[in-house]
């Protein structure tokens, strides 16, 4: 099985090799440059959506993979507060596609001006820290969790949660009303 991720960060990368190796062993999972056509930070949930699947079709289709995949996080507003949350697309050869988001939490004030106006995220962690790519290794959810949660483990979270459609297809293709063929 030949997977491509429409990404060339590390963290994305480990991520989605982690969750193939382990759904779907002996896959080779590769990396396409491809262009999310969203801002560099994108700002609503919809922009992130957008980004994640333009992500997964382009690297599908530039490497005519089994699966393309592809991971957007966005920073946005509602009634409750700013919040920051990462997108992730699925699509198989044949054109079917998932989509789940990963875990949601919530940005300081300074944090969420910054990445309101324009500020890459990524590009905020790195300045606070001091320390160029620390996005890649704790990512903003690892600093404000003081390293409970790294960004690897929850862009893992967010890939499984994208690939159920196709892990379990038998399942998703059930209308309602039809018998379970398990017995339960």
């Amino acid at each position: 099985m030949r997977i491509a991720v429409g990404s060339t960060s590390e963290s994305k990368l480990r991520a989605a090799r982690a969750v193939c190796g382990r759904a779907f062993p002996g896959a080779a999972v590769e990396g396409v440059q491809v262009q999310s056509g969203v801002a560099a930070q994108p700002t609503t949930q919809e922009d992130a959506v957008r980004g994640a699947r333009r992500r997964a079709r382009e690297a599908q289709r530039l490497v005519d993979a089994d699966l393309g995949m592809g991971i957007e996080g966005g920073v946005f507003q509602d009634a409750y507060g700013t919040w920051i949350c990462a997108w992730a697309a699925v699509v198989e050869r044949g054109g079917r596609e998932s989509l789940a988001s990963g875990i949601r939490f919530p940005l300081p004030e300074w944090m969420a001006a910054r990445a309101l106006g324009g500020e890459e995220l990524g590009a905020i962690v790195d300045a606070y820290l001091d320390e160029p790519e620390a996005h890649e290794a704790l990512g903003a959810i690892g600093l404000l969790t003081n390293g409970l949660l790294e960004r690897q483990a929850a862009l893992e979270q967010v890939l499984i949660a994208a690939l159920a459609p196709v892990l379990s297809a038998r399942l998703y293709a059930l209308k309602s009303g039809e018998k379970n063929t398990r017995g339960g």
